[in-house]
């Protein structure tokens, strides 16, 4: 029977509202194309908060950043992603992209929690005591939050830009923002994105050209090619070499790159030593 008080019972509750947002967001559309953005902005507030509860009990659990095995690293995203939202996402006044949000969120952390394998083990002393590491870590998995909620702009801009293609610009359409605002949201959303990868590459080599030896060279290798990928692509969109529908597929192949790089990522922290089970029962 699942604990509720426990930090995976926390991360359940979560999941169930930002399932809510999302739910909530279908129903109001269907309705005559209603949105119900008070809604889905308070329903995302307590699943974010019950979600920032659970990592923050499971951080207590394991002695620091729950980054240990692909459940956490997954939650971490979702959690990544929702906090952007809820930076950035009321400012531009787009109820959409809180539903894209909660649609995601709960798409993370469901898959996550269904999975009682990916939590089964995780890496002992998984940063050898070593803060920096842990906030290069920390601020790498956060960069990939980023991500999502672009690609997810980019999905906005995809079904913008075909409503006006097709001249349909009434029902659920008409709540998409405007073209140009997400080309604004998703140009701020990748500055960022490359920004806070690019901070967490700078913390990381400090640490490991003093011990080599500590390098995993695949898991080195896969972060900098997704940041090389990012980094290329904002480069090419500040030239206006990369413009519209083909800037939009290029962001959502930047996040299916850095969630295809999660597997080698995650692999690499699994050494010969010892793995300790997790103290929290899966359900």
């Amino acid at each position: 029977m699942l604990d509720f008080l426990s930090a995976r019972g926390w991360l359940w509750s979560a999941a169930f509202f930002y399932l809510a947002v999302f739910t909530a967001g279908t129903v109001g559309l269907l309705r005559h194309g209603r949105r119900a953005s008070n809604l889905t902005y308070a329903l995302m507030v307590i699943g974010y908060a019950l979600q920032l509860a659970g990592l923050s009990l499971r951080g207590k659990e394991v002695g620091g950043c729950p980054l240990g095995n692909q459940f956490e690293i997954f939650q971490f995203t979702a959690w990544s992603a929702t906090t952007l939202y809820l930076m950035v996402g009321v400012t531009f006044r787009s109820s959409m992209l809180g539903y894209f949000t909660g649609c995601l969120a709960a798409v993370l952390s469901l898959i996550s929690l269904a999975v009682p394998a990916w939590d089964a083990t995780r890496s002992s002393k998984l940063f050898g005591g070593n803060p920096w590491i842990e906030f290069h870590a920390a601020l790498a998995l956060f960069s990939y939050g980023v991500f999502a909620l672009l690609a997810l702009t980019s999905v906005m801009f995809l079904f913008r830009n075909y409503s006006l293609k097709v001249k349909r610009v009434g029902g659920w359409f008409s709540f998409l923002p405007s073209i140009l605002e997400l080309e604004v949201i998703g140009l701020r959303l990748l500055v960022a994105a490359v920004a806070i990868l690019t901070a967490s590459l700078a913390v990381g080599s400090v640490w490991w050209l003093r011990d080599t030896a500590t390098a995993d060279v695949g898991k080195i290798l896969v972060t900098v090619a997704v940041w090389a990928a990012a980094l290329l692509v904002l480069g090419l969109r500040l030239a206006s070499l990369l413009l519209a529908r083909r800037f939009a597929w290029a962001c959502l192949a930047l996040f299916g790159a850095a969630l295809l790089s999660l597997g080698p990522v995650d692999s690499s922290r699994h050494q010969p030593t010892p793995k300790v089970a997790t103290t929290v029962p899966v359900p």
